[in-house]
C-alpha cells in the first residue's frame, strides 16, 4: 500500500501550480496602441484602461544551433509586429488550454495603464512557477495589477526542463544548466532597454514571482550578471535551492542515456539533432519530478555561490524583500495517502526521519484529523512544518525570511492563511488542503482563479493587490487604507486573511502553529540541502 502511494505522490507532486486546464490570456481587444522597441514597432491594444501588448520576442529563437545556448538577441523585424496574442509557450508537459509549444517561446507580454502620467511608473516583473517543467507568462494576465496600482507588468516564458536546465560537458561555451535564468536575466534587459516606450521606469523594476519563479527570484539575488537589473524582489512560496555541477552533469549523463545518446563522444550532437517530443519523451526520470525536476546550478559563473549560501553569507544582491508562504503549503501533494492505516504513516515517518521520528510522530499523530485522509493530513502538517520540499513553507522558511531581514532592513514577510480558498487544481472529493501550494495567486492573477472569490475573498484580494502595488511602488507595502506591515525585523509578520481579517502578528504566532521550537532545535538540514535523501526514503518506503 505504502509503495502504491507513494509512487502516486511522488509522479504526482511535481512541483506545478499550473492549473490543469489554465485558460491564456485573451487575445488583446480594443484600442489599437503602437509603441516603438528597440527590435521595432508593436501594436497591442487598450481595453479597459489597460493597454496590452502580447508576445514580444526578447531574444531568438533558441532553436536549431541555438538550442543549450545562453540566449541571443532578437531580430529587429520592418513595419509593425502585431502583439495582440501571446506567443507560444516553451516546449513542456500537458499545459490545458492554450496558444500551443514550441522552443520558439521567449516572449513577454506587457500590461501598462492606457492614460500615461509624466512620471514613470513602477514596474512588476513575474516569473511564473511551474517546477521549472512547466507554464508560462500568457497564463497571468496583469490588467488587475496594472490598473489598480497604476503600474507597468511584465510577465515572461523562459526555457524549461532539460531545454533550460541540461548540464553536459561541450554543451555551450557557458550557461550550461542555466539557460532558463539566463533566458530570465534577458527579458530583465529588454525591460531595462525598452520599458520606458511603455511608460515604464526602468529605475523601479520589481523582479516576482512564485514557486519556481520565486526560486528564480532567489538565484537572481545571488546572481552577478544580474546585478542592477532590478532594485526589488518578491518570493512567494519559493525557497533557495540549486544543483551543484557535478549532480546537474550526473544528471545530464542520465538523461542522455535515457534519450539513446550515451557516448560521450557523440551524446551532445546526438542529442541536438533529436526532435523535441523525443527528448521531452525522454525527459520523465531525470527532469519530470518533485524531487529530480530542473534546478538552477550553482559554481559557475551566472551563479558562482548556491543561493541558500549565498543568502546565509550575505553574498546577494541588497534590494527591499518581499517574502512570504502559505499556511498549509505541502497539503495539496498527499491525497495519495488516502486510506493509509496507522501502521503505513509511521513506517514513512520513521523511514524519512530516523532517529527523530518518535518527536515527529508525538507531535504529528495519526488520526488527529481523523477519516479517510488521516495520513494525508498529517504527511501535509509535518512536510510544510519542517520545510521539507527545497525549503517552502514552515520553519525554514521564516529562518530564510530572517537571514534576508538580518542584511536588508526593508524586509516583508507574510503567510496567506485563507482556509478555504480555491485550488489551483483538481482536489479529491471530502479532501481540504487548506492555504496551500499556489492557491495565493488567483487572489492578485484573476486569470487563475478556478471559480469565483466569495465576497470576503475578494476584500482579500484587493488587500492583497493593494500591498503588492505598494511595495512595487515604494518599496514598502504599507498604503494608508489598510493596516500597516511593518518590516520583519519588528519580529511582526502580516496574516493574509479574508475579509478584513489581515493584520500584523508577532512572529511567535508562526512559531508556534508550525512548530519551529521543535523543529529549530534539531539537525534537519538535509531535508531540503539534499533532495536524494528525500527520495531515498519515498523509494525506499514499501521495504
Amino acid at each position: 500500500m505504502i509503495r502504491r502511494v507513494l509512487a502516486a505522490a511522488v509522479s504526482l507532486a511535481a512541483l506545478i501550480t499550473i492549473p490543469s486546464a489554465a485558460p491564456m490570456v485573451a487575445p488583446a481587444v480594443g484600442r489599437p496602441l503602437t509603441v516603438f522597441t528597440d527590435k521595432g514597432a508593436v501594436a497591442g491594444a487598450a481595453a479597459e484602461g489597460v493597454g496590452r501588448f502580447l508576445g514580444i520576442p526578447y531574444a531568438a529563437p533558441p532553436v536549431g544551433g541555438l538550442r543549450w545556448q545562453p540566449p541571443a538577441p532578437a531580430a529587429t523585424w520592418p513595419g509593425v509586429r502585431s502583439a495582440e496574442r501571446p506567443g507560444a509557450r516553451c516546449v513542456q508537459t500537458a499545459t490545458g488550454t492554450g496558444p500551443g509549444t514550441s522552443e520558439d517561446c521567449l516572449y513577454l507580454n506587457v500590461y501598462a495603464p492606457e492614460r500615461r502620467t509624466e512620471r514613470p511608473l513602477p514596474v512588476l516583473f513575474w516569473i511564473h512557477g511551474g517546477g521549472f517543467m512547466n507554464g508560462a507568462g500568457d497564463l497571468y494576465d496583469g490588467s488587475l495589477l496594472a490598473r489598480t496600482n497604476n503600474m507597468v507588468v511584465v510577465t515572461v516564458n523562459y526555457r524549461l526542463g532539460m531545454f533550460g536546465f541540461l548540464d553536459l560537458p561541450g554543451l555551450s561555451e557557458r550557461g550550461a544548466g542555466n539557460y532558463g535564468l539566463l533566458d530570465q536575466q534577458a527579458a530583465l534587459r529588454w525591460t531595462q532597454r525598452n520599458i520606458g516606450a511603455f511608460g515604464g521606469d526602468p529605475g523601479r523594476v520589481t523582479v516576482s514571482g512564485e514557486s519556481a519563479g520565486g526560486q528564480s527570484v532567489c538565484s537572481l539575488l545571488a546572481s552577478p550578471p544580474a546585478r542592477g537589473l532590478f532594485d526589488r524582489a518578491i518570493i512567494q512560496s519559493g525557497g533557495c535551492p540549486s544543483l551543484t555541477t557535478a549532480q546537474s552533469t550526473a544528471r545530464g549523463r542520465s538523461f542522455a542515456t535515457a534519450a539513446g545518446c550515451r557516448a560521450a563522444a557523440t551524446g551532445v550532437s546526438c542529442l541536438r539533432a533529436k526532435r523535441a517530443d523525443d527528448l521531452l519523451a525522454a525527459s520523465g526520470r531525470d527532469f519530470g519530478g518533485i524531487l529530480n525536476g530542473p534546478l538552477p546550478v550553482s559554481g559557475v559563473p551566472e551563479l558562482p555561490v548556491a543561493p541558500g549560501v549565498a543568502v546565509r553569507s550575505g553574498r546577494f544582491a541588497d534590494v527591499p524583500l518581499l517574502i512570504g508562504t502559505n499556511r498549509d503549503e505541502i497539503g495539496k501533494w498527499t491525497p495519495p495517502f488516502a486510506n493509509a492505516t496507522r501502521e503505513q504513516y509511521e513506517r514513512v515517518i520513521r523511514q524519512h526521519f530516523g532517529a527523530h521520528a518518535d518527536g515527529v510522530l508525538a507531535r504529528y499523530p495519526y488520526g488527529a484529523r481523523p477519516g479517510p485522509y488521516s495520513a494525508a493530513y498529517a504527511l501535509g502538517a509535518v512536510w510544510t512544518d519542517s520545510s521539507v520540499f527545497y525549503g517552502m513553507g514552515g520553519c525554514q522558511y521564516r529562518r530564510l525570511a530572517g537571514r534576508f531581514a538580518a542584511q536588508q532592513p526593508r524586509t516583508y514577510f507574510y503567510e496567506f492563511g485563507d482556509p478555504a480558498p480555491p485550488s489551483p487544481g483538481p482536489t479529491p472529493p471530502g479532501f481540504a488542503p487548506g492555504a496551500t501550494h499556489a492557491t495565493e495567486l488567483a487572489y492578485l492573477w484573476p486569470s487563475m482563479a478556478q471559480k469565483p472569490l466569495t465576497p470576503e475573498q475578494q476584500q482579500l484580494s484587493r488587500t492583497m493587490v493593494r500591498y503588492w502595488g505598494a511595495f512595487v511602488r515604494d518599496a514598502n507595502p504599507t498604503t494608508r487604507e489598510q493596516p500597516a506591515w511593518p518590516p520583519y525585523r519588528s519580529g511582526r509578520f502580516m496574516s493574509l486573511l479574508p475579509g478584513d481579517r489581515s493584520k500584523a502578528v508577532g512572529s511567535a504566532v508562526y512559531s508556534a502553529r508550525h512548530q519551529c521550537s521543535y523543529w529549530n532545535g534539531i539537525d534537519y538540514d538535509w531535508l531540503t540541502t539534499d533532495p536524494a535523501h528525500l527520495m531515498n526514503a519515498l523509494r525506499d518506503r514499501g521495504k
